[in-house]
């Protein structure tokens, strides 16, 4: 069953009048018909089984038929990534979605090669946050997960010391695993996991944020894989996986 995103005002009562980019595709790419079922999102987290009432090149509706359960994770966690070369972005953000992931805030680190530089950046961001929508709209959230404006190690700060965790696999933590982090605070919701660049965390960045170093085992990984493999082990161990 297709997912639509529905803009502020789109559902009145039970009615449901698509928004232009989302009826093109329903009608135009997906040729879906009146009687067809869909689940209609309203980006707030709400997510419903509705059947097309209208689908033509005039415009298209629906009308709610019943509410579906909502298909977010009961642990918020947000995902401070080390911005990597090329287009890793891209793969870690969609992935991420797909896995659960409430926030996405790329952070420049001292190793980190790709830069954050102006008009560049804001094409980066449209792109990042269309691959979340679409990745969210493919598993079934009622919600694509918000992706910030890349910011320098120091500007996120602030905000990466106020979660309840705040997690960060180092190649250097050596004895700390994430199962004795769950044993120290079996009941945090409000999770931070902060990931490297390809080059890694210095040693500066690791004592300034006051994060809990754990080790993802004896192999060094990607920083792709790591924040995939972090993100499916805390969404194991506090979320729903």
């Amino acid at each position: 069953m297709h997912t639509f995103y529905m803009d502020h005002g789109a559902i009145f009562g039970d009615a449901v009048t698509f928004p232009p980019e989302e009826a093109l595709h329903a009608y135009r790419v997906l040729r879906l018909s009146p009687g067809d079922r869909v689940r209609i999102a309203d980006g707030c987290g709400r997510l419903w089984e509705a059947e097309l009432t209208k689908s033509d090149a005039s415009g298209v509706t629906a009308r709610l038929a019943q509410a579906l359960s909502n298909s977010e994770s009961p642990v918020a966690v947000t995902l401070y990534q080390g911005l990597p070369k090329g287009e890793k972005m891209e793969w870690i953000v969609q992935k991420a979605v797909e896995l659960g992931v409430s926030r996405i805030c790329p952070v420049e680190m001292q190793r980190s090669v790709m830069r954050i530089n102006g008009k560049a950046v804001q094409h980066k961001l449209e792109r990042w946050q269309r691959i979340a929508r679409e990745a969210a709209k493919q598993c079934g959230r009622g919600t694509a997960p918000e992706i910030a404006l890349p910011a320098q190690f120091v500007q996120a700060l602030p905000e990466m010391r106020s979660h309840e965790l705040l997690i960060m696999p180092w190649e250097e933590a050596k004895d700390e695993h994430l199962n004795d982090v769950k044993q120290e605070h079996p009941q945090a919701t409000d999770i931070g996991i902060l990931i490297g660049p390809e080059g890694g965390i210095s040693r500066e960045e690791a004592e300034s944020c006051n994060a809990l170093q754990v080790t993802l085992g004896p192999r060094i990984l990607r920083t792709e894989t790591a924040a995939i493999a972090a993100l499916a082990a805390v969404q194991m161990l506090w979320g729903d996986l």
